[in-house]
């Protein structure tokens, strides 16, 4: 991971805050289950070890890996939530307002409330209580926001594996809920289930 990634490199306006959450959300293209947010807040003394251990943004790991900083990341973190929006949010509101959403559950269920959050990507989350930042790529700049993208990715699929004991016969347990070639195949054999965003092209196609 770059050097970079570390709260030390956080704008000096910000020094003023005590409790700094980051947030990211998983699962935004998949045409299966819900959008996952994450919020987590780190203790400045745990992100060396962490950065040691190997914090990276979630796409850069292997499954093994974030698995083994997951369960790093829940012990060491002064808390950590996860928030959810279903598919029938996703099809009620779009994909980008679920997302958000979900981001602003997960940080309401914070305890302590953070006095700030970083949140990966341009969008702003409204509704929250204290102010926050919007950070693109942020889960390559800050420590905080590559633990949520580790344990929002980690709880996800998780939760697509169980689910694909339920809905066989699109590889969920492969492609975690992801348009691939075989889950393609799936839904034009089989049709849609009832965890299938029917808002996503793809899913139109029973």
């Amino acid at each position: 991971m770059q050097s970079q990634l570390c709260f030390s490199n956080l704008p000096d306006n910000l020094s003023q805050f005590r409790l700094i959450a980051g947030v990211d959300e998983v699962g935004r293209g998949a045409l299966f289950g819900p959008v996952v947010s994450a919020a987590v807040i780190l203790p400045g003394r745990a992100i060396a070890g962490l950065l040691s251990a190997g914090l990276a943004d979630s796409k850069q790991l292997t499954p093994l890996h974030r698995e083994l900083l997951a369960k790093q990341i829940r012990f060491l973190a002064v808390d950590c939530r996860i928030g959810i929006a279903s598919v029938q949010e996703i099809d009620r509101l779009n994909i980008l307002q679920a997302s958000l959403l979900s981001m602003r559950r997960a940080i309401l269920r914070l305890t302590p409330q953070p006095d700030f959050c970083l949140i990966d990507g341009n969008q702003k989350v409204q509704g929250l209580p204290m102010p926050h930042q919007t950070c693109v790529k942020g889960d390559q700049q800050f420590a905080a926001i590559a633990a949520a993208s580790i344990i929002a990715k980690v709880w996800r699929d998780a939760l697509i594996v169980r689910l694909a004991a339920k809905y066989p016969g699109y590889d969920l347990a492969a492609n975690k809920g992801y348009g691939t070639v075989k889950h393609k195949l799936g839904l034009k054999q089989l049709g849609a289930s009832r965890q299938h965003r029917l808002s996503f092209s793809p899913c139109k196609l029973q």
